[in-house]
């Protein structure tokens, strides 16, 4: 496939010199500055392990003017840089929060938090406690006992340890162990989630240390059982290497001969600014959400405040122990920035490419690059919009080109192409592709469990699901924005209504903050309003619109740690009002969480949500009912979700678009016109109708 990389537009005046933007990520020194302050608290050989440093964000009541004037090129002052730090002292359960202000070089707030608040993992904690798993004797015996050909190589997956309530408050490690094909063993990407053991320790986070040796239920109950010689299944790959590869797809290349239209705008050391077909927006990357839009626009009309993945849960349908307690918070536990891919030209992007890059940190708190971590490039998406004349045959077509930004994240076993998706008539999709190796667990033959299915000899895949929050702090046409639920009713049959099928859209403001659901019979939508300004033909309030797909809520119980815990998964939206520091919707600690701190308990409040500053949590997810062709490894499944414009423009936003045609598009082959016989009714001079035929 052919592809080209764009560099960042330069732009004129932007020196050392300049003032670091508000929004752009920490840049190194400003991460090494934090860290240093964090280490002055204490003797010269103590040692701590940090966790995130990371921007503080300002203040919204500072940074919404602030954004406002720098738009529209008004002084806008300075707002001071801070930056949120979590910390450990090594070793210990001693887990710390701080606010570092860089500005002034000084810590504005600084406590250690209580029990039961866990920091995230960490890559190069996860390569410790995979270490600390294989490397134990206790756990080197049980393999022994599996008698495993010579040279096998065992493989070990670290998973947050989860919730139950019983005896989990320290923090700890549930590691699941896997083999490479015992045939060919030095192939280091061999499929290892084909061959699963069941062998499962325990490691405590806090001294590194197999604490307990779990052993895995292979049959229908809970029952388990010693450690017996393991009959060697055949491998099932998914590298091209190992597969029967097709000959007969020709090359489809993605060619922009004069480059790209979108403009990137580089600010600073880390900050970036992208402009395309009338949007424009910030570009932020942080350890936890990964991409996040700020100050987006549309023709300099203010749209949303912020966009980002607030979270997301993935709670599996296994009854029993320890896999009772499998509920991944991917961002929250480990986090989208962590964990995001280095997008290589070519393969994860097609046509014009420009990459961004972010900056993290590591455990010792230094600065950590992370190159080519988003992607943004155009796309075309098939037909925009069109009619034909058919009285005189001529067709007025455009096509749809898109913008795609795009990160995607590797969570152990599983992938997510996450993407934020603009169109030229003004709507901005979310798209959520879910792919990668199904998590795996060891069966015994011949058995079968309704809460998973065999997807290889051996191999138990159990259901699960996929449940991510989208938060979305809107400021259509300004910061004062309001709730509306549209549903669809039909109107009584009666003397105005005599043949029954009359319908209308029925209105209703969201007072209070609360969680809302979705209900397809009355085709219920959620809409974001500014009432205050009115569309000019029609003088209804502009508005945004929530395009979400139905999804199965959270399927566990309410009284259980996957449901207390995933505090978003119980409503297809949630609205609140804006609070600062409020993001993340099962809260700012997941790992071990109890729940209590998220977005339920936020809506609890019942705040005032009308003609006010609101933010809006949009679920959206898949019930992962696992089957034999997502193994060895998942075709894309794909969920979106749309913003989309509502009385907010004059009329079709995309009416400017150029027409599609053979010159412009070249491509190879032309459809025959299609004209189709046609009767048109002329009046003439005196006001006489007279019909002609065109045949």
């Amino acid at each position: 496939m052919s592809t080209e990389q764009i560099l960042s537009k330069p732009t004129v005046g932007v020196t050392k010199q300049l003032p670091i933007h508000p929004l752009s990520p920490l840049t190194s020194s400003e991460i090494s500055t934090a860290a240093g302050l964090i280490r002055g608290l204490y003797p010269s050989k103590a040692d701590l392990q940090f966790k995130t440093i990371t921007l503080e964000e300002p203040a919204k009541s500072q940074l919404a003017p602030y954004l406002d004037a720098e738009y529209h090129g008004h002084p806008t002052g300075r707002i001071e840089r801070k930056a949120f730090v979590n910390y450990y002292i090594r070793n210990t359960d001693k887990f710390h929060e701080a606010v570092v202000n860089l500005t002034q070089r000084r810590i504005d707030s600084h406590f250690r938090l209580g029990p039961n608040k866990h920091s995230p993992g960490d890559g190069e904690e996860v390569l410790l406690v995979e270490k600390v798993a294989l490397e134990d004797e206790g756990v080197k015996a049980e393999i022994a006992k599996l008698q495993l050909p010579e040279g096998t190589v065992v493989i070990s997956d670290p998973w947050i340890y989860g919730s139950d309530g019983i005896d989990d408050d320290r923090r700890m490690y549930q590691c699941f162990l896997y083999m490479r094909d015992p045939m060919n063993s030095s192939n280091a990407d061999s499929n290892h989630y084909a061959l699963p053991l069941a062998i499962s320790p325990v490691i405590d986070a806090e001294q590194f240390k197999v604490i307990r040796i779990d052993f895995l239920p292979t049959g229908n109950d809970h029952t388990t059982k010693e450690t017996q010689p393991y009959k060697i299944q055949p491998p099932n790959e998914y590298t091209p290497e190992h597969q029967e590869l097709r000959t007969d797809l020709k090359p489809l290349n993605v060619i922009q001969p004069e480059g790209a239209s979108f403009t990137a705008t580089k600010i600073g050391e880390t900050g970036e600014i992208i402009e395309w077909q009338k949007w424009s927006f910030r570009v932020g990357f942080n350890a936890r959400e990964g991409m996040v839009l700020y100050d987006v626009r549309y023709d300099g009309r203010s749209l949303f405040y912020r966009l980002s993945l607030s979270d997301m849960s993935i709670p599996y349908a296994d009854p029993r122990h320890p896999f009772h307690k499998k509920a991944a918070f991917d961002l929250g536990d480990v986090g989208a920035g962590v964990m995001a891919n280095n997008l290589k030209l070519g393969c994860d992007c097609l046509g014009s490419i420009h990459y961004l890059s972010g900056l993290l940190s590591d455990s010792k708190g230094e600065p950590t690059p992370m190159e080519n971590v988003i992607c943004v490039h155009e796309q075309d998406n098939g037909i925009g919009w069109k009619h034909t004349n058919y009285r005189t045959g001529r067709a007025a077509v455009v096509r749809n080109r898109e913008l795609v930004v795009q990160s995607i994240i590797t969570v152990s076993n599983y992938e997510y192409i996450l993407a934020f998706i603009f169109n030229q008539a003004g709507m901005i999709e979310y798209e959520v592709r879910a792919t990668g190796i199904l998590s795996t667990q060891p069966i015994d033959e011949g058995v079968e469990v309704p809460w998973g299915t065999v997807v290889h000899p051996g191999v138990l895949a159990a259901h699960h699901q996929h449940i991510f929050s989208l938060r979305v702090d809107p400021m259509i046409d300004g910061h004062s924005n309001r709730l509306v639920v549209d549903e669809v009713h039909s109107m009584p049959r009666n003397d105005f209504n005599p043949h029954g099928v009359g319908y209308v859209v029925e209105e209703t403001v969201v007072e209070e903050s609360c969680g809302l659901d979705l209900d397809f019979d009355v085709n219920r939508t959620f809409v974001i309003q500014n009432n205050a300004v009115k569309n000019p033909i029609n003088g209804k309030p502009v508005a945004y619109k929530i395009h979400a797909p139905p999804f199965q809520k959270m399927v566990a119980d309410p009284d259980s740690f996957h449901h207390k815990r995933a505090e978003f998964a119980d409503h297809n939206l949630y609205v609140t009002r804006h609070r600062d520091g409020e993001i993340y919707a099962a809260g700012k600690y997941t790992n071990q969480s109890r729940g209590g701190e998220g977005v339920r308990a936020w809506a609890d409040r019942k705040e005032n949500v009308k003609d006010t500053d609101l933010v809006v949590y949009v679920q959206f997810g898949l019930q992962h009912v696992t089957r034999i062709e997502d193994f060895p490894v998942m075709p894309c499944e794909v969920i979106k979700v749309a913003l989309k414009p509502v009385n907010f423009f004059d009329r079709n936003p995309a009416i400017d678009v150029p027409p599609s045609n053979q010159a412009f598009n070249q491509s190879t082959l032309v459809a025959e016109q299609h004209k189709q016989p046609a009767v048109s009714a002329v009046v003439g001079e005196k006001g006489e109708v007279c019909c002609s035929s065109k045949l």
